[in-house]
């Protein structure tokens, strides 16, 4: 078919677009030894171990063995490497197979086995649910346990036989620990005395001052008073009460109550003991025994791990053995300040709060040795690696937890932003200071307003910002197991996650992009990272580890070292801090703590010793009770003669030291790029991103010089020598050029440099490169912080009134208060919730309020009126809201700018005052940059860009033909000089780019069945969303579009590179021209290479397009009723007509367990937008 009569073909330059091919470039010269040419192999073609996972979800009992072989063929087939099982009860009606039944075994079998066939791998979750170790299998007295206490008050001389009250028992359990007494002392108590024993996580800095308690309110050693052998098992004390009001303090502990969830009720129970190698054990057998035994054969291969997710089971403060293990780890019996936990104060306050320093260490290390240290040994002995999520809000060291397991996970949600993004730096400063080649991340999280609009192209700038915070596995979250063949988009996981399943519109179009991912991957596991800085974290627990904001914009890579592996594992070689696996670091930053035991200072003393260098100021004293008096004495002594030698250094910041001594950023930029540097033998590889919505060309500056620069493309897997580049002072400069979102590998190989690389480009007199330096001044016009719009306005407590509201435009006049947790996430986890309403009906103020698992109702309106929600807020009943403002920063924002360039982390902020502490807050900044006014935002923990605007620099590409010539591709016409190295240069002029439009109508194939005509004529490209049919404004899924096109023979030249551009495609597509099929296109741009396989006159082209689900869900909606639904879109019950197999009986096209789009939506723009065009660029030959 030939282009249509009214088609046109002109010839003009591009103004805003850039012809990037992907060449094949030979090599120039041999590797320098087998094991690059190994990597660079490997790296075209990554090994299936490189390759993403997924969460798979398995829904509430509802599996079948067919959808699990079609789940696992479909990964196979695409690229997926692994999967992580976890059953949850999220959002789906109770299917017929329970939890580790017989029947559920056996499906397990069977997906190992089918994972064996398909090379695939399996990390089975230890329990069900997302977090913790429970089930079922654990009994009350192998469960996690907390300290209760009961207070009975005596009146002396007088002798006491009676039973002191027994506390509180969960679960039917409890168990003494000692009964003591005291003269009674008043009402004072510590504050906080939950976070402080460690009842509840809270990371308490330390002190070196405490308030003094009154006098009469302590309690003195020496009348404490141990009366547990005359109380009996029943608790019946026989005591001569000496004279005196007495407190008598029996002291005992019970489960905590925790379970895992969100478990199917086949599969809950209690939580194990974290802080006992018996709880672990008990967990372990209970369940992932059981499984291996299964499996035995396929153990260590296809079956091949074992996970703990975060922990979000709250935490716990004893453990039968509790009192033996303290006196091991700290070196002095506890019970004389047991009566501390209640909130007294034994001897005085800094004793008191010293102890409680001591026994919040002594539970962080017992989770770190009994629970995760004691699984990862059980897994190893059943030939399984353990991984961790090691964050959450139990009682660990975070870095210590995660140095337990064989692969630390981190992870980050798919907003603007990514959320979580400091586990991703905790889990990855763990993974290179315990030798963890591997870090994982729970990936894309998201809730329910993801609603199938993710897609590779959407994901890819939040994926490659991970992989620079050192990620080098994605496990998706999540794929639903599907247990239908014929069902879509079929199950979901409640509201959580992407929708990362086979029944995805795009799924069979996504390998490259898991192609992507597995050499990104592959290449970010090889050798070791280079980072110069060691943060050494606070001691104490529990812990988590945030890097200074300011660590986050030096060109400088931290990690951060918990206490233990700074005394166990780090050493110095050649003043460098090292570690056994070959990691290495310029300085060790303290953490600025006024304290520091005595164990840690003697080791800074060593390390000084050995020619460390150390940065950071001198502690007072020691934090905790173990030899004290003496170890504040001890301290300040070893301290002033540390200091004082001056071999640790005080008064700068890291990135000031390093430059002082010689050593400069790793890498810097003149835009806004994220890195991350590996170094394999004598090879460095530097990953480059960049999270800008439009192309650009940098000026890079890498700390790598004597060796030849590459790109490595990912997105391609082709291999390119730099020929424009100079080296001074050890650092190599080079121009690089991204597309929007773009990223490449700067590999830096010891190989011979290209004969007389190119060290200067000229266009019409005009300097290309260096490019003279962009000197932008940045002006805010005004910067707000505040809380976020519909955000938290109290620790727990969240604005829902946006989500209220719509629900009751959906006609609902009353819901379940736990619905909410579905449309707006849940405030406070396992905390009961009171949702409180403030309304208008009839122009009447109303009042409304519910607690979980209540029911909410509102009056109802008359015809023709509305419920108006003037606020709605959901959050624990009694929590004072946040009296908070949104201030101006403006001033706070053009200094931080003025001092530091574009680029901060919004937290910086803070030292000028927080305008809502312990509240989400946003930081919304309208600017000025040559001339136009750009606006950007972030929220607290994440790092907010200026962009400059962006600029549309003519590029130049070099490159070396097979014979030896110089070639160079030229995108604006002019005269261009190139200066060599040697100071030869060379002069030739390039035509313009010439640029052929393909307009006109357009055929367009649509599959069957899917409710749109079989074919259509588009008189010119438009959005699917735009047209008047409704089976193509409502269609999801892939059509075809047909044109024959004809090119002129001047297009198509000898030396001239031709490409077909889609412009704008929503969202994935395919190219075939002339019966050729030159791959999928899933990110902008969407151009191919098609020099060669165009031809003078016509050209047959075809463009499958995928769209995303929303359309059709959307379109659904408009027809009838088909399932008994909740106001929330989840399911009441399985439809009789999906457990039959049948059709929908109204005529929907589309089932899933969760609707999350509504009537009313606006339908999504899809398909083929263009403009259309063919770009021929001329090359010129330069001898």
């Amino acid at each position: 078919m030939r282009l249509p009569m009214n088609s046109r073909l002109r010839s003009r330059l591009p103004l805003t677009t850039r012809l990037a091919l992907a060449l094949a470039l030979p090599l120039i010269a041999s590797v320098a030894f087998a094991g690059v040419a190994d990597l660079a192999a490997k790296f075209r073609q990554p090994p299936a171990q490189a390759r993403p996972w997924v969460y798979w979800f398995w829904l509430n009992g509802n599996l079948t063995r067919e959808g699990i072989t079609a789940d696992l063929e479909a990964m196979a087939r695409v690229g997926i490497g692994g999967v992580l099982i976890m059953e949850v009860d999220q959002g789906a009606p109770l299917g017929s197979v329970p939890f580790a039944s017989e029947k559920w075994r056996a499906l397990f079998k069977h997906v190992v086995s089918e994972a064996e066939r398909l090379g695939l791998e399996v990390n089975m979750n230890d329990d069900a649910g997302w977090n913790g170790s429970g089930g079922p299998w654990i009994t009350p007295d192998k469960a996690m346990q907390k300290v209760v206490w009961s207070e009975t008050e005596v009146q002396g001389p007088n002798r006491f036989e009676g039973i002191l009250a027994q506390p509180q028992a969960i679960a039917g359990y409890y168990r003494d620990i000692a009964a003591l007494a005291f003269p009674s002392c008043g009402a004072y108590r510590l504050e906080d005395i939950q976070g402080k024993t460690a009842l509840v996580r809270r990371d308490l800095g330390p002190r070196a001052d405490y308030p003094k308690a009154p006098g009469d309110q302590v309690i003195q050693q020496a009348q404490l008073v141990d009366v547990t052998a005359k109380m009996d098992a029943a608790g019946r004390l026989a005591w001569d009460v000496p004279a005196g009001t007495w407190t008598l303090l029996r002291l005992g502990h019970t489960p905590t109550g925790a379970v895992n969830a969100p478990a199917p009720e086949s599969g809950r129970g209690l939580e194990c003991d974290k802080l006992s190698k018996k709880g672990a054990e008990a967990a372990f057998n209970g369940f992932l025994g059981k499984l291996v035994a299964d499996n035995k054969p396929l153990a260590g291969k296809s079956l091949v791990a074992t996970h703990i997710d975060s922990w979000e089971n709250g935490s716990q403060n004893w453990t039968a053995r509790f009192r033996e293990e303290f006196q091991r780890l700290r070196g002095y019996d506890l019970l004389p300040y047991l009566p501390v936990m209640t909130g007294r104060v034994v001897e005085s306050q800094e004793v008191s709060e010293r102890f409680l320093w001591d026994l919040r260490q002594t539970i962080t290390d017992l989770v770190s040795e009994n629970y995760a240290g004691h699984m990862r040994e059980l897994a190893h002995r059943q030939g399984l690696r353990l991984t961790i999520e090691a964050y959450g809000d139990g009682p660990s060291d975070n870095l210590a937890y995660a140095g337990r397991c064989d692969e630390p996970m981190g992870e980050f949600w798919s907003w603007p932003g990514l959320g979580a993004t400091g586990t991703l730096i905790e889990m990855s400063s763990a993974a290179h200071v315990y030798g963890k080649p591997i870090v994982g991340a729970e990936a894309f999280t998201a809730d329910d307003g993801e609603r199938w609009r993710h897609h590779p192209a959407s994901l890819k700038a939040m994926g490659d910002t991970a992989f620079c915070l050192g990620i080098n596995r994605f496990v998706f979250h999540r794929y639903a197991l599907q247990p239908w063949l014929d069902r879509r988009p079929g199950m979901s996981m409640g509201p959580w996650g992407l929708h990362y399943e086979r029944t995805q519109t795009w799924w069979e179009q996504s390998g490259p992009w898991h192609t992507y991912l597995a050499r990104c991957q592959y290449l970010l596991r090889a050798g070791l990272p280079v980072v110069d800085i060691l943060c050494l974290a606070p001691e104490g627990g529990p812990r988590s580890f945030n890097p200074p904001p300011s660590l986050s914009r030096t060109g400088y890579k931290a990690d951060a070292c918990p206490t233990e592996a700074l005394l166990e594992r780090v050493t110095v070689k050649d003043h460098r801090l090292v570690l056994p696996e070959g990691m290495s670091y310029s300085v060790l930053v303290l953490p600025g703590s006024p304290t520091m035991t005595p164990a840690l200072l003697k080791r800074l003393d060593e390390l000084a010793r050995a020619g460390a260098t150390i940065l950071g100021t001198p502690p007072v004293k020691a934090p905790g009770l173990t030899g004290y008096p003496q170890c504040d004495a001890e301290v300040r002594q070893q301290a002033d003669a540390l200091w004082k030698t001056g071999r640790i250094t005080t008064g700068r910041t890291a990135d000031q030291l390093l430059a002082s001594r010689g050593i400069p950023p790793d890498f810097t930029s003149d835009r806004v790029l994220s890195f991350i540097h590996r170094r394999v033998g004598d090879t460095d590889a530097y990953f480059v991103a960049s999270s800008l919505k439009h192309s650009v060309t940098a000026a890079c500056a890498f700390r790598c010089a004597g060796k030849r620069p590459e790109l490595w493309h990912p997105d391609t897997g082709q291999i390119e020598p730099v020929l424009t580049y100079a080296e001074a002072a050890g650092v190599t400069r080079l121009p690089l050029r991204l597309e929007a979102a773009g990223s490449v590998f700067v590999v830096f190989r010891p190989l011979p440099a290209p004969a007389d690389p190119v060290v200067g480009v000229t266009r019409n007199g005009e300097p290309l490169w260096p490019a003279p330096q962009r000197q932008v001044k940045i002006t805010v016009r005004r910067a707000l912080w505040g809380p976020t719009a519909g955000g938290m306005v109290g620790p727990h407590t969240k604005n829902v009134t946006a989500e209220v509201q719509a629900m009751v435009d959906e006609g609902v006049a009353g819901f379940v208060v736990a619905e909410l947790a579905s449309q707006a996430g849940d405030p406070a986890h396992d905390i009961v919730k009171t949702l409180r309403v403030d309304y208008e009906v009839g122009g009447k103020k109303r009042a409304a309020k519910a607690t979980d698992p209540e029911r909410i109702t509102f009056e109802r309106p008359a015809a023709n009126e509305r419920i108006t929600i003037r606020r709605a807020v959901w959050g624990p009943a009694g929590e004072k809201e946040v009296q908070s403002t949104t201030k101006d920063v403006t001033r706070q924002v053009q200094g931080v700018v003025d001092r530091g360039g574009p680029s901060f982390v919004v937290a910086e902020l803070v030292s000028e005052g927080d305008p809502a502490p312990n509240i989400l807050k946003t930081l919304t900044v309208e600017y000025e940059a040559e001339g136009e006014v750009l606006t950007a935002s972030a929220t607290d923990p994440e790092l907010i860009t200026l962009e400059l605007p962006g600029r549309d620099d003519p590029s130049l590409r070099l490159e070396w033909e097979p014979g030896g010539r110089l070639l160079a591709q030229v995108q604006a016409e002019g005269a261009y000089t190139l200066e060599r190295k040697s100071g030869k240069t060379l002069r030739f002029s390039a035509s313009a780019p010439l640029t052929a439009e393909v307009e006109g109508a357009w055929d367009i194939d649509f599959p069957p069945t899917e409710g749109a005509p079989a074919h259509a004529n588009l008189p010119k490209l438009a959005s699917w969303s735009e047209n008047p049919d409704p089976g193509v404004r409502y269609f999801s899924g892939t059509a075809t579009y047909r044109k024959t096109i004809d090119l002129p023979a001047r297009l198509l030249a000898k030396g001239r590179r031709v490409a077909l551009d889609l412009g704008r495609v929503e969202v994935i597509a395919r190219v075939v021209l002339n019966g050729k099929d030159l791959g999928i296109l899933w990110k902008a741009p969407f151009r191919v290479d098609v020099t060669g396989v165009a031809r003078p006159g016509a050209n047959t082209l075809e463009v499958p397009v995928t769209n995303l689900w929303p359309n059709r869900l959307i379109g659904d909606e408009q027809l009838p009723e088909d399932s008994k639904r909740n106001g929330n879109g989840t399911l009441r019950e399985w439809p009789q007509w999906v457990q039959d197999g049948k059709p929908s009986p109204t005529g929907r096209f589309t089932f899933t367990s969760w609707r999350l789009w509504r009537k009313r939506d606006a339908v999504l723009p899809s398909g083929l937008l263009g403009p259309v065009r063919v770009m021929s660029e001329e090359t010129v030959a330069l001898g």
